[in-house]
């Protein structure tokens, strides 16, 4: 029975989710910055949604921690880490868990790899794949602000996996389970090819998205990314209304046509952006090279082009380094150096 529940990694997903279970009545240990840890229990946790809802949680009520000896005796484990982190965040567990590794961990990471690669760690626990599928915003002084919409998923394994649907739900955290995460995971990376250019153009999702030029270049990724899953054998899912395939057309339409389209699919509103476009405004190490770059990758195990990509990788790489946040190109700046053909 789950009652005590970790989150490793206890940033903007990691918070959002938490903070949810622990107002349901779980116990919750975030373990994460010590940057972070100050903010939080100088200020509580305030969790806010598009909708309108909104959680408060009083400081000397978090259990908020550094280290991850706190995480041996939970029940549950979620994983948020950063993708690059993954296998040095296992090796770290299983040292702490010693002799009870049969352990229930789910990675709420973006990318398609994590949970494989925590699962060939934690060999005797049970690793699943999971999905988040909006995103979470940083304010400071400890809110965390969800400002689109969507549907947790992890994969069905039961009877842990209904166990985690029924603690979730009861969070009023909207979740199913999936028999083909892998496909789910591709599929949302599709549309997680975003990250990199709103973190490029330095404007809220909204904003970007209402400009059909920026829409364009999005399109031309996805067709892309899209062309060498087709040619690797690689099959996406779709998210509910959002479907990989169906996406580069819609985003191609004019302005008023989109509007109408998109605002059954998605909601998202004026103050979202990016998880790498915080990550480029806050100097740290972004996770492309496990959206993109599984692109890349896979285009080079089949001697394919992604020509989009590789510049995108370059200009990502590039301002990751100068430290000075989004170098925030024009549409007509970001189509000439991705060398788009503008219909």
């Amino acid at each position: 029975m789950i009652k005590k529940i970790g989150v490793l990694g206890a940033g903007s997903i990691g918070c959002y989710l938490g903070g949810h279970l622990q107002q349901a009545g779980y116990e919750v240990v975030f373990v994460g910055r010590e940057r972070l840890q100050k903010e939080i229990l100088s200020n509580g946790l305030t969790l806010s949604h598009f909708s309108g809802k909104q959680i408060y949680i009083y400081p000397d009520k978090i259990h908020y921690v550094t280290t991850l000896e706190s995480l041996a005796n939970c029940d549950l484990i979620l994983i948020t880490v950063k993708s690059q982190d993954s296998e040095s965040s296992s090796v770290e567990l299983k040292r702490i868990f010693g002799a009870n590794q049969n352990k229930t961990l789910v990675s709420f990471q973006n990318g398609v790899t994590n949970a494989k690669r925590i699962g060939k760690i934690l060999s005797s626990s049970v690793v699943l794949a999971g999905m988040v599928p909006y995103n979470v915003l940083s304010k400071g002084k400890g809110v965390f602000h969800s400002g689109t919409s969507g549907k947790l998923m992890i994969g069905q394994s039961k009877p842990h996996s209904d166990e985690i649907l029924s603690v979730f739900r009861k969070a009023d955290l909207e979740i199913e389970s999936h028999l083909n995460m892998e496909g789910v995971l591709w599929g949302k990376l599709i549309f997680n090819l975003n990250n990199a250019i709103n973190a490029l153009v330095g404007i809220p999702l909204k904003e970007e998205l209402s400009n059909r030029k920026f829409r364009k270049i999005l399109s031309a990724t996805m067709k892309e990314a899209l062309s060498v899953m087709k040619q690797s054998g690689v099959k996406p899912v779709s998210l509910g209304p959002m479907i990989p395939w169906l996406a580069p057309i819609i985003l191609a339409l004019p302005d008023l046509l989109f509007f109408r389209v998109a605002s059954s699919m998605v909601k998202i509103d004026p103050e979202a952006r990016s998880s790498m476009w915080e990550d480029l405004d806050k100097k740290r190490k972004v996770e492309f090279y496990y959206i993109n770059g599984e692109i890349i990758n896979l285009a080079k195990a089949h001697n394919l082009d992604c020509p989009i990509q590789i510049k995108i990788a370059e200009l990502i790489r590039s301002a990751e380094e100068k430290k000075a946040g989004s170098p925030c190109y024009s549409a007509e700046e970001l189509t000439a150096l991705l060398k788009i053909i503008v219909q």
